[in-house]
């Protein structure tokens, strides 16, 4: 008897230890082999989130009327929209260039500069294409997830698909010369484009919190995979998760 009650106590003892070992021993995705770095970032832009852009983005919401606020989201949509019809020429995709090129030049012109959501009223269907998108068909690999200080989740390919998009949106284009000097000013459009994002997606917070009761940077990865597989398959792999907050 007392050596079964001491076979029993070793056991025991065994198996604690080997709990203790399987708990204290990180797992590590291998979709995610920079992990350490990633939640530093991350933790970086919630704070940056929290004391700077939720802030601003709520004085903006308080300050621009329905409408307006409506009018600006439309505007950068119509112009994104250039750069969603060249990734659809860029992924052979040429009879949905047509319609997304239709689009900017029904809003650009009975939608007043992109003002009012015209196509849309005709039925002509919004897309999301960009350019880690046309990287991703073409046979390019996502790589390692990278999560970007200010920008968010993002992946190896992810961060040249964002040098192509900015390549191919024409507000980087523009400057302005301030009078009496030498100097030319690149416009701060970005600013006013995120404030604007960021203000839409007030509402999307409480979804997002109880969608991360399991962790809430395991979601926001596992969201940005899943969503980035299903756009560049088009819907063939997996199923989208909506990302709710674009800045992390």
């Amino acid at each position: 008897m007392q050596n079964m009650k001491s076979k029993f106590l070793t056991g025991l003892v065994l198996l604690v230890t080997l709990s203790g070992c399987a708990t204290t021993t990180p797992v590590i995705d291998e979709r995610d082999p920079w992990e350490g770095w990633n939640r530093k970032v991350h933790s970086m832009n919630e704070s940056l989130d929290d004391y700077a852009m939720k802030p601003v983005a709520k004085a903006y919401r308080w300050v621009t009327p329905g409408f307006v606020d409506q009018a600006i989201t439309n505007v950068f949509s119509n112009i994104d929209d250039i750069g969603v019809t060249i990734n659809d020429v860029l992924q052979g995709k040429f009879s949905q260039s047509g319609l997304d090129f239709s689009r900017f030049i029904v809003n650009t012109t009975a939608g007043v500069a992109g003002l009012v959501d015209v196509a849309s009223m005709i039925d002509l269907e919004k897309h999301d294409e960009d350019f880690d998108q046309t990287l991703g068909y073409w046979g390019v690999p996502s790589g390692p997830y990278i999560v970007l200080p200010f920008l968010g989740s993002s992946s190896a390919r992810g961060v040249f698909g964002l040098l192509g998009d900015a390549a191919m949106d024409p507000t980087s284009y523009f400057t302005f010369y301030i009078p009496g000097s030498t100097f030319y000013i690149t416009a701060s459009t970005n600013a006013v484009k995120y404030t604007d994002i960021r203000a839409d997606l007030l509402g999307s917070e409480a979804t997002a919190e109880e969608a991360s009761v399991f962790g809430e940077y395991e979601f926001y990865r596992n969201s940005y995979i899943s969503k980035r597989k299903f756009l560049v398959t088009d819907g063939a792999e997996g199923e989208a998760e909506d990302l709710l907050l674009n800045d992390d």
